[in-house]
């Protein structure tokens, strides 16, 4: 019995440190207003876990599908330089990773994190997705 409760004790220590260890973030209304990129971080990093998630998840998504329309739309329509390339298996959870990524990369970065949100995801995207000269 001893050693049931030892175990069990060091399970629920090793869940417990990796839980500390996530990278969570705190959100409140103000980041659903999507002022600067660190912004669209704080919610597209949400963890599944969180009361939050459901609304931050959606938030998110929405924001790289419209972002993603928007420059397909203008680049189609005015034959302008496409600016991402990505491949037609693409989609908006591979765009969010990819957002995630480059955001976690540039954390520190206040000058790349403090611009229009739109901006910082087209810099994820393109690095992920460059388009071919």
């Amino acid at each position: 019995m001893k050693r049931k409760a030892v175990s069990f004790f060091i399970l629920a220590t090793a869940c417990v440190g990796g839980v500390l260890s996530l990278d969570v973030r705190a959100i409140d209304e103000a980041d659903f207003r999507f002022d600067n990129t660190s912004e669209l971080y704080d919610i597209c990093v949400v963890e599944t876990y969180a009361p939050e998630y459901p609304i931050a998840n959606q938030a998110c998504r929405a924001f790289i599908e419209a972002t993603v329309q928007y420059h397909d739309g203008v680049s189609a329509y005015k034959k302008l330089k496409r600016l991402i390339c990505y491949p037609a298996s693409a989609t908006i959870e591979d765009g969010k990773q990819a957002f995630l990524a480059w955001a976690k990369q540039h954390a520190g970065d206040k000058k790349l994190m403090a611009e229009q949100p739109v901006v910082g995801l087209m810099r994820s995207l393109a690095a992920k997705y460059p388009c071919k000269e």
